[in-house]
């Protein structure tokens, strides 16, 4: 068998409503993303959720023609061939969407779930929710939360930084929602890194007084492993980061200097995400994974000896897929399809591509005022908290 072609197909679709956290409110309720197919001669194609990104061309020269069922090496090679360039950016999106295509593909040619293929015991992880919620009015952020209790799901992760006083009112609230699920619901909080050690060391203990909280996310710069150890040291809850960082080799300083007690993932293709997990095992860490669309991830994440669990931002996949997970009892399900169990409607698809592109949501990709310094309370038209 040999790899013989792709396509790499971005498109455009809502989310109901639009993301914001710390540091600001998107522009738009569209979020950008893309699917990657991996073709070969014998008509098995690979299929896998991806980041829009303008490497894809690069890397499959590296690939092509060689036999897909050969994952690990095929993601070295890949990785190996930006030595010295650095792999982060387009180059690690791309490698990751390539590696996770590989893997649905090799599941696929066992006839396997890709749960089963990578050894899980048990097809489902626990949920929970999380809206990108800052820019929800108060009636907004309970009607989000409805959704997941209605379904089981008795935790929740509310965005956070702006106004202390208004957020722990919306604390509140979604505790109150997720509370007729459980008497005990878990209570995640994310600043985003817009508070600074000390300013997390404040606020949240402030936030504790009231509140039980499972994990505060971001509370130092992704990198800083001193701010972050001084958080997880002062506050009553773990300390989570690592959604906007990359590969194996920065994972380590943070966990080497014992900065996190969470160690979060972006779902980044099947190889590197195992080895993160494998590594945070080693040290009795805990890790979760960061919301991928129809939940699919959830595959990887059975497999996780170690996983705790996984954000679902949308409930319901982009339009132009299916998936074959639910969930159910506050957990996600994974069916039995082969590989990732994604079906594409290609004719969707193709509308959905005639909408306007975005490449990604401005208003929380850009660091807001303040940050690290002092806290700007939300200015008239900027959106926090539904204000117009």
């Amino acid at each position: 068998m040999k790899i013989t072609g792709y396509r790499f197909e971005k498109f455009s679709w809502p989310r109901r409503h639009a993301t914001a956290d710390a540091n600001g409110v998107s522009e738009s309720e569209l979020a950008a993303a893309a699917l990657i197919f991996i073709e070969t001669d014998e008509n098995i194609t690979g299929l896998a959720p991806a980041k829009p990104n303008t490497s894809m061309e690069k890397f499959f020269r590296v690939i092509d023609g060689e036999d897909p069922r050969s994952t690990i090496g095929l993601w070295k090679r890949m990785n190996d061939h930006i030595f010295k360039n650095n792999n982060e950016g387009d180059d690690f999106k791309a490698i990751s969407a390539i590696d996770a295509a590989l893997w649905d593909l090799k599941a696929k040619i066992a006839g396997e779930p890709l749960w089963r293929f990578l050894g899980a015991r048990d097809p489902r992880v626990k949920a929970y929710g999380s809206g990108l919620d800052l820019g929800l009015t108060d009636e907004e952020v309970a009607v989000y939360y409805q959704e997941f209790a209605d379904l089981g799901v008795d935790a929740g992760k509310l965005k956070v930084g702006p106004d202390i006083d208004r957020d722990i009112e919306r604390i509140q609230i979604m505790h109150d929602v997720l509370a007729q699920v459980s008497k005990r619901p878990h209570l995640m909080i994310d600043s985003n890194e817009y508070w600074s050690p000390k300013q997390s060391i404040r606020y949240i203990s402030e936030i504790e007084e009231k509140f039980d909280l499972a994990w505060v996310e971001e509370p130092a710069r992704r990198w800083d492993y001193r701010g972050l150890r001084q958080v997880s040291q002062a506050v009553r809850a773990a300390v989570s980061s690592g959604e906007n960082i990359n590969g194996l080799d920065e994972f380590y300083p943070l966990v080497h200097n014992e900065a996190i007690d969470i160690v979060q993932m972006h779902p980044n293709g099947v190889t590197v995400s195992m080895q993160i997990a494998n590594f945070a095992y080693a040290y009795e860490l805990p890790v979760t994974f960061n919301n991928s669309f129809g939940s699919v991830y959830a595959h990887v994440a059975a497999a996780m000896p170690n996983f705790m669990m996984q954000e679902v931002q949308v409930i319901d996949p982009p339009p132009c897929v299916t998936t074959d997970t639910h969930i159910e009892d506050g957990y996600i399900h994974v069916g039995n399809e082969p590989g990732f169990g994604i079906t594409v409607d290609e004719a969707e698809l193709t509308r959905l591509q005639e909408v306007p592109q975005i490449t990604s949501p401005q208003g929380i990709h850009t660091r807001r005022e303040g940050a690290g310094l002092v806290v700007m309370p939300p200015q008239p038209g900027e959106g926090f908290y539904g204000e117009k």
